[in-house]
């Protein structure tokens, strides 16, 4: 059976968490729960290092405007992440060539990545915070649960996350002028911060 709907679901899951994909994956392979996953993703090594960075980023995740800085720091992470995960799996099946793998996993993590960090700026001009923690365990559920079922029915998972891609990138769409209204918000607040640095503690200075 062709790889191809695993690498998408798993670039889909990488553009929005890449670190529980490498450690769910690391772990089924790990555990014998699939013969899928490759032994790269199951070294000891790898696993712990995805722990110890799931968890930072299950908790900046949830914090309003430290989880969008975290978005900007993992734009080049994730579709990285996705592109490598896809490769890795294409090179186990010799199903799907793996820079084309890699092709594939890499657009669909950037695309998702989008999606995550547009919505998150939405999110993040509402003044309290559990809108981000509702949405950002929505994400780290969503992520868990397809990933997991993607190993055992991988074309209605991959159906399922080109769905939820798609929806994502509508409701990004309705989201711009909140967006927009965020950015101006922190670019104001940058140069109040510069401008409050830039005064002289001493009197008359």
């Amino acid at each position: 059976m062709s790889v191809l709907p695993l690498v998408f679901t798993s670039g889909w899951a990488s553009g929005i968490n890449a670190y529980a994909v490498v450690l769910l994956l690391g772990v089924f392979g790990a555990t014998g729960v699939s013969d899928e996953v490759p032994a790269s993703l199951q070294r000891a090594d790898v696993l712990v290092v995805a722990g110890v960075l799931f968890l930072c980023e299950l908790v900046a995740d949830k914090i309003p405007y430290v989880d969008s800085v975290w978005d900007s720091v993992h734009t080049v992470v994730r579709p990285l992440a996705g592109a490598v995960v896809a490769a890795l799996l294409a090179g186990g099946s010799g199903s799907l060539p793996e820079l084309a793998a890699g092709a594939v996993g890499g657009s669909t993590a950037l695309l998702s990545h989008l999606v995550k960090a547009g919505t998150r700026m939405a999110v993040n001009t509402s003044p309290e915070p559990f809108s981000n923690i509702a949405v950002s365990t929505a994400e780290d559920l969503g992520v868990a649960a397809l990933v997991a079922f993607a190993l055992f029915h991988p074309w209605i998972a991959a159906g399922l996350a080109a769905a939820l891609l798609l929806l994502g990138l509508v409701t990004l769409a309705f989201l711009a002028s909140r967006i927009r209204r965020f950015r101006r918000r922190r670019a104001q607040r940058r140069e109040e911060k510069r401008l409050a640095g830039s005064a002289s503690p001493w009197p008359g200075g």
